[in-house]
């Protein structure tokens, strides 16, 4: 990835208008204001992905930010119609992330550890899954779990955003099969959420692999920052 020119003086205040809308609707959330959670999800990604633009990020980290915009909107009204839409839109991301990773060889034995748990998971899941979800969900948490475990070729930081965003996207799983919810479900769902999506831009822009599988052209991590 070679860097675009951006915008480096707006990326302080994009970033402090994330993490202070991001603060409003989590505290919507815990509060059970709903209009807050309204009004500030929408604004989130793109958010993120301005910052990431104006950081000078590769093209294909702003739209998976923006994918994961629209798949935020298209959840909000709780339709089947909508729901499967918005699952669209976040599995572009994942397919944008997957690229953005490219193909620097990762130990094998987090894929395995990825895979083991996708598939205890989805067993848990399976007698509570609404039949005409099953099949989606299946292919949706595949190409998720892919994503977590290649966003290890970014570094540490995207390694524990991929992570992050499996977790949120499994909290919303047991919501739809039915299945034990922790407390303040919807709080811990944004709070993963949000937090794998900035890690995840953090270690994109920050860089993809270090002297044992350099990417050519690749920057090495903290040489850009957000």
């Amino acid at each position: 990835m070679t860097p675009r020119a951006g915008a480096p003086r707006l990326v302080r205040p994009l970033l402090v208008a994330y993490l202070a809308v991001a603060a409003v609707d989590l505290a919507g959330l815990l509060a059970g204001v709903e209009t807050a959670h309204l009004v500030a999800k929408p604004l989130l990604m793109p958010l993120l992905a301005a910052c990431a633009a104006a950081r000078g990020g590769p093209r294909l980290l702003v739209a998976a930010l923006l994918c994961g915009w629209a798949g935020d909107v298209l959840l909000m009204p709780g339709s089947e119609a909508a729901f499967l839409a918005g699952m669209a839109c976040f599995a572009a991301g994942h397919v944008c992330y997957l690229l953005l990773f490219g193909r620097t060889r990762l130990r094998p034995a987090a894929g395995l550890a990825y895979a083991a748990a996708l598939v205890a998971f989805l067993a848990y899941l399976w007698p509570g899954l609404p039949g005409e979800l099953r099949i989606p969900l299946t292919g949706y948490s595949l190409l998720l779990a892919a994503m977590a475990w290649r966003a290890g070729a970014l570094g540490r930081y995207a390694a524990l955003g991929g992570a992050l965003f499996l977790l949120s996207d499994a909290l919303i799983a047991t919501g739809i099969a039915d299945r034990p919810q922790l407390p303040a479900h919807d709080f811990w769902i944004m709070l993963t959420y949000l937090a794998a999506q900035y890690l995840l831009t953090r270690g994109a822009l920050g860089g993809t692999a270090d002297s044992t599988g350099a990417a050519p052209g690749a920057h090495r991590e903290g040489s850009i920052r957000i």
